[in-house]
């Protein structure tokens, strides 16, 4: 198991460029299986929960091609139908999240599909009921396999209809729309999951010859049509990486200018970094970050104490709480950080509680952090990563740390953040990987 070890207290100085979005490429690269044609798609991040998508889809009989660095085309029109019943299959899958994608292009277009319950990070119950039911509603069948951890969905044409989904989550909101878009007739997703990256899916399709409308919102109309073409795609910037520089700039910069980061995109993000007394200067489709000596936590209009929650899109991110938890332990302030979508997520706060972070932990959910405002710094610490973007903040905390810190399970920030040792020594951090 690989760890990095990190020597804090490196001011970080210089420009970086934001990663293809995760997220984004786990959906698009899935909905490739609906057409038998080339479909190309540029800008898709080299990190080893997207390379696992890819090697699936490689195993499934899909012929990859890699055009240039994060540049691939995908044709699926010799897929092998057995082996995405086999249990190597299954059992692949059950390492990853993204995997479940997989079943609504596999229904739409085989009738069929088996799939072991995926795996991912670890915080908490990440329920598949929304996509089960959605394509229930579609007319498919679906059965558990309990000895074999195995779901079985079958279906022998999807038939378009109207469902108000159960909660808007954006893997259920893409599994359905990617099971729509070949179904009879007419589909209405009401409370639809509307993040640029399911706008972004929607895109795509369209592109490669569906017909959904109402991208955007939470209400979206899918007319089907019997089969889809290919079609050329690039991937936005990765929004959760964007945030997470943009907090790793106010700890530990001298003046960071993060390119390309497609603004329009980032929704509520800059304004909540403001929020904490961050400033953040937007020049053309850049941001620049200068050096923070001292940040505080704005309240609100009526003296009431700050919160920051995590809400469905448009409001903000859940998987950048961790990050911006971490930004608070040096402003100047408090605020109370309410995880409301995971109940372990915010279980990584007795790392930074070691660290000397000012922090009440008053349940699963919510966090209270009395921030330093820079006079008192965190010191090193030996940590494990239990996910991808705690994972990250533990790593802006030991850069931001006095003495030298190790952090291990660095396997689950390679799951969402490129050569990220290499990216941040380039702007002054000192960062080694050891194996």
């Amino acid at each position: 198991m690989a760890s990095f070890i990190i020597e804090g207290g490196h001011a970080l100085r210089g420009e970086i460029q934001p990663q293809g979005a995760k997220n984004e490429a786990l959906q698009v690269l899935c909905a490739t299986l609906l057409t038998t044609e080339p479909v190309r798609i540029k800008n898709v991040p080299c990190i080893s929960d997207v390379n696992n998508q890819i090697d699936l889809l490689r195993s499934m009989g899909v012929k990859v091609t890699e055009n240039a660095k994060g540049d691939f085309t995908f044709q699926a029109d010799e897929v092998d139908t057995a082996y995405l019943q086999s249990d190597e299959f299954l059992q692949r899958c059950s390492r990853s999240r993204g995997s479940v994608l997989f079943i609504g292009p596999m229904v739409a277009r085989f009738g069929k599909a088996a799939m072991a319950k995926p795996g991912g990070d670890k915080i908490g119950r990440r329920r598949l009921d929304t996509h089960f039911l959605g394509f229930h509603k579609l007319g498919a069948e679906f059965s558990h396999d309990e000895e074999r951890g195995v779901f079985h969905i079958e279906a022998e044409r999807l038939k378009g209809t109207y469902m108000l989904l159960d909660e808007a989550s954006v893997t259920g909101t893409a599994n359905i729309i990617m099971a729509s878009v070949l179904a009879e007739g007419t589909t209405t997703i009401y409370n639809a999951a509307c993040e640029p990256y399911i706008q972004q899916l929607c895109h795509l399709l369209n592109a490669m010859g569906a017909r959904i409308s109402g991208i955007a919102s939470n209400l979206l109309t899918i007319v089907g049509v019997e089969s889809l073409h290919g079609a050329e795609h690039r991937l936005l910037p990765d929004m959760i990486e964007v945030g997470s520089y943009i907090g790793m700039a106010a700890m530990c910069g001298d003046g960071i200018r993060i390119k390309n980061v497609c603004y329009e995109q980032l929704g509520i993000i800059p304004d909540t970094f403001r929020r904490l007394g961050i400033t953040i200067e937007r020049e053309g489709d850049d941001i620049y970050i200068p050096r923070h000596d001292h940040y505080e936590i704005d309240s609100f209009i009526d003296g009431s104490f700050m919160t920051i929650a995590d809400a469905p899109w448009p409001g903000l991110t859940p998987d950048l709480l961790s990050v911006l938890l971490v930004v608070c332990t040096q402003a100047k302030g408090s605020v109370l950080i309410h995880q409301k979508m995971f109940e372990s997520r915010l279980f990584f706060v007795d790392k930074l509680i070691d660290m000397g972070a000012q922090i009440i932990l008053a349940d699963p959910h919510r966090a209270v952090v009395i921030g330093h405002d820079k006079q008192l710094s965190l010191h090193a610490a030996r940590m494990t990563s239990p996910d991808i973007r705690a994972g990250i903040a533990l790593l802006i905390a030991a850069m931001s740390a006095r003495g030298t810190s190790r952090i291990e399970n660095i396997g689950q920030i390679d799951r969402g953040y490129e050569n990220i040792e290499a990216r941040l020594s380039a702007l002054g951090a000192k960062i080694r990987r050891e194996e």
